[in-house]
């Protein structure tokens, strides 16, 4: 059964200028169908859109503007009008009387002056005899495109994660790559150390190889200190026994001790403990040279440990990375899914229309509308599967 208004025409058109701007559209374009419908059906679709965006409370669903936002409409298309002309247009259809000063402008009134059409014959227009088959084809059309809305958004989603986990995954693939950079220089290092180490270690033990003969002696040295001392002593006096004669007595005692002072004074009489400091002093340096060598092979490894540890944490890192670029990828199939499972639905929406035209008492604007919204829901769509550009 047909959609229609009831009461006086007045009232009817009261009604009519309650319904949202889409409806009150395709009400025109059903009404008007035959005289110029189908070329003016793109012009309305325009106005709607308009209006919703102008219509900051209600959007879509507002049936009406103020004032000023139908002057700003009206500037939209180039129609600009003064407060004057406005209200007089609108008044000229009959529909406003000489003394209303309506608050909102409908967009009916609107297209009842922008194409001088008769209101009387809008507020009782048929509406096609085809009213559930409509509802129908419009609840299919309304569940088409939100599955497309829920893809698109979905898409969008998995598009961010995607997008953020292959920079993530490549921030810590870099990130890994300097970890191992860092981790072999620091392993080379400590082999480097450890190969130092290892040498001074055989630096220090051929000293002490070196050091074993006068170490021997040393010992036997040190078990006959009081023997060297005693001689140390008997030395000392001989020298200054020797200088007591060079200074009394006759010319031939004083030379001949002067003689045997020189004599003595020119000998050695510490040999074997002068070589003894001098090897115990090589000894000293080789092992320097290892202590060194071990503090630098502890600070390798200590090195190496440090970089084997953040290899490690990169590692995971980026291990996470590449789960979180397969959960984005996984995303991205599912909001395939959902494109494809709304495709399907605009399909069927596309078929039942075509039906509903088929059958008589059609109402054409009704049907001109919805597949102008079949249409851009194709802006979902990738152009190689029917979509257009947006």
């Amino acid at each position: 059964m047909a959609e229609k208004l009831t009461g006086t025409d007045n009232e009817k058109l009261t009604q009519l200028c309650a319904k949202s701007y889409k409806a009150q559209a395709i009400w025109f374009l059903n009404a008007f169908w035959e005289e110029n419908g189908e070329q003016i059906a793109e012009r309305l679709w325009e106005y709607v859109i308009k209006c919703g965006e102008l219509d900051i409370q209600k959007h879509g669903d507002g049936n009406g503007l103020d004032e000023m936002q139908a002057h700003v409409f009206l500037e939209s298309f180039n129609e600009t009008l003064t407060v004057r002309e406005l209200r007089t247009s609108l008044r000229s259809t009959g529909a406003i009387g000489e003394k209303e000063r309506p608050k909102l402008v409908p967009i009916t009134h609107y297209l009842l002056f922008k194409w001088n059409a008769d209101w009387h014959v809008l507020v009782n227009a048929s509406q096609g005899d085809n009213k559930a088959e409509l509802e129908e084809a419009q609840r299919l059309l309304d569940e088409c495109a939100a599955k497309f809305q829920e893809s698109e958004a979905r898409a969008s989603e998995a598009r961010t994660a995607l997008n953020a986990a292959i920079s993530s995954e490549n921030a810590a693939k870099a990130r890994e790559d300097e970890a191992k950079a860092a981790e072999a220089d620091a392993i080379a290092k400590e082999a480097s150390a450890k190969a130092a180490e290892a040498e001074a270690v055989q630096r220090e033990a051929e000293a002490r190889e070196a050091e074993a003969p006068f170490k021997a002696a040393t010992d036997e040295l040190e078990k006959a200190l009081a023997d060297v001392k005693a001689e140390e002593d008997a030395y000392n006096g001989k020298i200054d026994d020797c200088k007591r004669r060079a200074e009394t007595g006759g010319v031939v005692q004083r030379n001949k001790a002067k003689n045997e002072l020189a004599q003595l004074e020119g000998e050695d009489p510490l040999p074997l403990r002068r070589a003894k400091i001098t090897q115990e002093a090589a000894v000293k340096k080789a092992e320097r040279t290892t202590n060194a060598a071990a503090a630098a092979k502890e600070k390798a490894q200590a090195d190496a440990a440090k970089a084997t540890e953040s290899r490690t944490m990169a590692e995971e890192d980026a291990r996470q990375a590449s789960a979180a670029r397969k959960a984005s990828e996984a995303a991205a199939a599912a909001a395939a899914a959902a494109l494809a499972e709304a495709e399907a639905a605009m399909k069927e929406a596309e078929e039942y229309l075509e039906e509903v035209k088929a059958k008589p008492g059609v109402a054409y604007g009704a049907i001109w509308w919805m597949e102008r919204e079949l249409h851009e829901q194709k802006k979902f769509l990738p152009e190689s599967r029917g979509g257009i550009r947006r």
